[in-house]
C-alpha cells in the first residue's frame, strides 16, 4: 500500500523497511513513511493495519498502541468523509514518523476547505450525548499527547511519545 516515499534522502518502500535507512534528529534515529491515499472509506482498515505494523517494529506494544489506531483511524476518516467529501478526485496524504526511542509523529492532510476546531461542539456535553456523530476530534485530543491542527484545519499532526519499553528506555537500564 505505501508507495515510494523519501526516507532520509534514499527512496523505501513498505517492504525494505526491515532495513531502514535512519537519519539523526534531536540525537534519536528516526524513519518515515509517506503514502498518497485515495478518497475511499474502504482503504482506512488496511492501512492502519499495515501502519500500525510499521508502528510496532518501534514501540512495545501496549495500551498506547491502540490509542494511536484509533486516533489514526479517526483522522483519515475526517479526511476522506468531511475534508475530501469522498470525492475520488482528492487525495489524503499521511506521513508517519517513527524514532528509534519509540515517538510516533503521524500527520494527514486533505484537499479540502478545512474547518475551525475550536468550532466542534463537545460531544460529551450533555446536549451532544446521543449524537451518532462528532466524536472523531474529541478522540484524536484524548488519545494523543500532541494535537495541532493547521492549514485551516485541513492538515493534523497527531504525537505520541515514546513508551516505557523502547529501546532507548531498554538500553538506559
Amino acid at each position: 500500500m505505501f508507495e515510494e516515499t523519501e526516507v532520509a534522502g534514499e527512496s523505501k518502500n513498505l517492504a525494505q523497511v526491515g532495513a531502514p535507512v535512519m537519519q539523526a534528529c534531536r540525537s534519536v534515529s528516526f524513519i518515515e513513511l509517506r503514502n498518497t491515499l485515495p478518497s475511499h472509506i474502504d482503504i482506512i482498515s488496511p492501512v492502519v493495519d499495515q501502519l500500525m505494523c510499521f508502528i510496532s517494529r518501534y514501540r512495545v506494544t501496549d495500551e498506547d498502541n491502540f490509542e494511536i489506531e484509533l486516533a489514526l483511524r479517526e483522522a483519515l476518516a475526517n479526511a476522506i468523509v468531511h475534508g475530501n467529501c469522498q470525492d475520488p478526485h482528492k487525495r489524503v496524504y499521511l506521513r508517519c514518523r517513527c524514532t528509534t526511542d519509540g515517538e510516533v509523529s503521524i500527520t494527514v492532510s486533505d484537499e479540502g476547505h478545512g474547518f475551525n476546531p475550536d468550532e466542534i461542539p463537545n460531544p460529551i456535553a450533555a446536549d451532544n450525548l446521543l449524537r451518532t456523530h462528532g466524536r472523531g476530534i474529541y478522540l484524536i485530543r484524548t488519545l494523543m499527547d500532541e494535537v495541532d491542527f493547521q492549514q485551516g484545519g485541513s492538515v493534523v499532526h497527531m504525537c505520541k511519545r515514546a513508551n516505557a519499553g523502547s529501546d532507548t528506555s531498554r538500553k538506559s537500564q
